[in-house]
């Protein structure tokens, strides 16, 4: 077996988290008068945090936006850069705070206009789907996309909307307005139905976890509220598929680490033709010190790197992202590129079992060649 997976797949009850990272911008776009600020674990217990993050900001004139304590310990809040500073000198309890930042979906290459309206076309696989092994029945399990949303009326996608949430304020709640979380969620769990396209866990439910707006905009802050949600109520087996990134941050790394040691978690290598190691939360299954933390790069047709895949250190899987035909938004379908679109792939065969060795990617820029996972 791969040397960089031998010994990771016997652990039982695998779920996953699968972080397919669109293109990202370069540099960081800071928030302005947002923090996300961390206690120390052996400070402050987890149902201390709330008043604890209440106190500590109100103190210093600042309002909290979100509190964390299933992934780490905080909180993130609205206030300046001299009200944090004052607040960390008289909380010692406080590990670290950094400013929020934007994480922002860049463009994507689309193969194909997206559809909707009128009569559905008929049923095909995706070549990814069958490079990994084809589908199979996904009844009875459960993803969590955190994304842009997903379409909720698609007829493709058995969407629990009882479980379903949206972290960014938007008017439409957690109903897609960019399409990317829908293509995600089609990769995934596509019904096996006569029409469109076929996921890897056919049938699955999909749980809409919107931490994007309609232009694939959003926060650190929002983003690991949405991962705090999905560690606070996810079942044994359930999947977790989240595709966006961007600049390293320490704190998004520890929530998806801090999750990690309570399911499995699968982090897209990013699309920036650079190491994974520059990257957040792709860069955490470099460091991650469980044995479920994984990162995927993306394969073309022929078995190579994508031109504009990540990859290097905590890399773990590669799985198909050029060309990927999918759900979209509007009831409509869509094939896009991506590491985005790789990271479901294995998303979908965590929800049916341990992944298998499927051969190598050709093209690697590191030293070791990254397996293909199949189901």
């Amino acid at each position: 077996m791969h040397n960089r997976v031998a010994g990771r797949l016997a652990a039982g009850g695998i779920a996953a988290l699968a972080m397919g990272i669109a293109a990202t911008p370069a540099h960081a776009e800071k928030i302005a008068n947002s923090y996300i600020c961390v206690f120390k674990n052996d400070r402050v217990a987890k149902d201390d945090v709330p008043g604890r993050a209440n106190a500590a900001a109100k103190a210093q004139g600042g309002a909290v936006k979100h509190i964390y304590r299933n992934t780490i310990r905080g909180f993130s809040a609205n206030m300046s850069e001299q009200a944090v500073t004052a607040m960390r000198r008289a909380n010692p309890s406080i590990a670290y705070c950094e400013q929020d930042q934007v994480v922002t979906l860049g463009p994507i290459r689309a193969e194909a206009r997206p559809g909707g309206g009128g009569t559905q076309p008929a049923q095909t696989t995706p070549w990814g789907i069958t490079r990994v092994g084809g589908f199979a029945d996904g009844t009875g399990k459960r993803a969590w996309i955190i994304d842009s949303g997903i379409d909720g009326s698609h007829p493709d996608l058995n969407v629990d909307t009882a479980r379903s949430k949206d972290f960014t304020g938007s008017r439409s709640g957690w109903k897609d307005e960019s399409g990317h979380g829908t293509h995600v969620a089609g990769t995934v769990a596509a019904k096996n139905n006569s029409v469109g396209v076929v996921g890897v866990a056919a049938g699955a439910s999909v749980v809409a976890v919107r931490v994007l707006d309609r232009r694939g905009s959003g926060s650190y802050s929002g983003v690991i509220a949405g991962v705090e949600y999905v560690a606070s109520n996810a079942g044994a087996g359930d999947v977790a598929n989240m595709s966006l990134g961007g600049p390293v941050s320490q704190a998004l790394d520890d929530a998806v680490i801090a999750a990690g040691a309570k399911r499995a978690r699968v982090l897209a290598a990013g699309n920036e033709s650079d190491t994974a190691a520059t990257h957040s939360p792709a860069r955490a299954g470099g460091v991650s010190k469980t044995d479920r933390v994984y990162a995927v790069s993306a394969s073309t047709q022929t078995n190579a790197l994508a031109s504009f895949s990540n990859y290097g250190l905590g890399v773990e899987w590669a799985e198909p992202g050029v060309g990927i035909p999918s759900t979209y938004k509007d009831g409509g379908y869509a094939s896009l590129s991506g590491t985005s679109m790789a990271a479901p792939h294995l998303a979908g065969i965590l929800l049916l079992g341990a992944p298998e060795i499927g051969g190598t990617i050709s093209g690697d820029r590191d030293s070791s060649p990254d397996p293909i996972g199949v189901r």
